[in-house]
C-alpha cells in the first residue's frame, strides 16, 4: 500500500471520495429532470471563467465558480422561457461557453494552466484546494439532505411541486447554484471534460438496480465512491491519467451490468 505513503495521493483520495459522494447527488436529481447534459455545459463554461481568471490574474477556481453561477442561471432562465424545448437552453449557454473559451484561451501566457483544467489533477491539488472541496462538498451535501424532498417532487414533476406548495423558483435557485459550484470545483480535480460523465454514468448503473429514490441516490453515491477508488489505484499502478480512467472504469462496470443482466434475462 505505497500509494498512501504519498501525501499528494492522500490528498486526491480524500478529494475523490467526496466528490464521489457529492456529484451523484446532483447528477440524480438533474437525469430525473432530462437535463443530463447540463453537467457538460457547465464544465464547458467553467473553462471560459479558467481563461478569464488566469487573464487577469486571479484564482481560476474563482474564475471558473462565477462562470458555472452565470451559465448555470442562463440554463435556468432560458428553460423556463421554452418549457416546451428545456435542452435547448443547454446547447445555447453550452455554444457561448464554448466560444467564450476558446477565444479567451488565445489570450493565457501560461496555456498549461489552462490545460490542467481540460482532464483534471486530481493528484496536483494544493491543500488549500482539498480545503476548498471539503467546504463546498459539506454544504452541498447538507442542503442536499434539507432539500431532500422538494428536490425529490420538482424533479418528477414541477409543475405538480408547484401545487402542491413546494417554493419552485427558490429551490431551482438553490439547486442551480449547488450544481454550478460543484461542477466548477469538480472540473478543477477531474477535469471539465469528464465531469459530467462522473454524474451520469453513476446514476446509470444506480437505475438498473434501484426501485426508489431514496435508493437510486445512495447506490449511485456508492457505484461513484468506487470507480473513484479503482481508477485512483489504477492510475497511480499503470501510469495513466486519474481523470480518464475513473470515467472509463465506470462505463467499463455499465457495460458489464448490460451484459449480465441480458445474460441472466433480467429486464429492466
Amino acid at each position: 500500500m505505497e500509494i498512501f505513503n504519498y501525501a499528494f495521493m492522500q490528498r486526491a483520495f480524500v478529494v475523490g471520495i467526496l466528490l464521489a459522494m457529492v456529484i451523484p447527488c446532483i447528477g440524480v436529481v438533474i437525469v430525473l429532470k432530462r437535463l443530463s447534459m447540463i453537467g457538460d455545459a457547465l464544465s464547458h463554461t467553467s473553462l471560459a471563467g479558467v481563461a478569464f481568471g488566469l487573464i487577469i490574474g486571479i484564482n481560476p477556481v474563482a474564475g471558473a465558480v462565477a462562470a458555472c453561477i452565470m451559465a448555470a442561471l442562463g440554463i435556468e432562465a432560458i428553460r423556463r422561457r421554452l418549457p416546451r424545448y428545456s435542452e435547448m437552453s443547454i446547447a445555447i449557454i453550452m455554444s457561448a461557453g464554448i466560444g467564450l473559451a476558446g477565444v479567451l484561451s488565445g489570450f493565457v501566457k501560461n496555456s498549461a494552466n489552462f490545460n490542467s483544467f481540460l482532464f483534471g489533477s486530481i493528484v496536483a491539488i494544493s491543500d488549500m484546494e482539498m480545503f476548498l472541496v471539503i467546504g463546498v462538498s459539506l454544504t452541498v451535501l447538507l442542503l442536499f439532505v434539507l432539500l431532500y424532498k422538494e428536490l425529490f417532487y420538482i424533479a418528477l414533476d414541477e409543475r405538480s411541486a408547484r401545487l402542491a406548495g413546494v417554493p419552485v423558483k427558490i429551490v431551482n435557485f438553490i439547486f442551480t447554484v449547488l450544481t454550478a459550484v460543484t461542477v466548477s470545483i469538480a472540473a478543477r480535480t477531474v477535469g471539465a471534460l469528464i465531469v459530467s460523465s462522473m454524474m451520469v454514468i453513476p446514476t446509470a448503473c444506480s437505475m438498473q438496480f434501484s426501485k426508489n429514490y431514496r435508493q437510486t441516490v445512495l447506490y449511485a453515491i456508492v457505484f461513484d465512491v468506487v470507480f473513484m477508488i479503482i481508477g485512483l489505484f489504477a492510475a497511480y499502478y499503470l501510469g495513466l491519467k486519474p481523470g480518464g480512467t475513473i470515467v472509463l472504469v465506470g462505463v467499463v462496470f455499465l457495460l458489464f451490468i448490460f451484459i449480465g443482466k441480458k445474460l441472466l434475462g433480467v429486464k429492466g
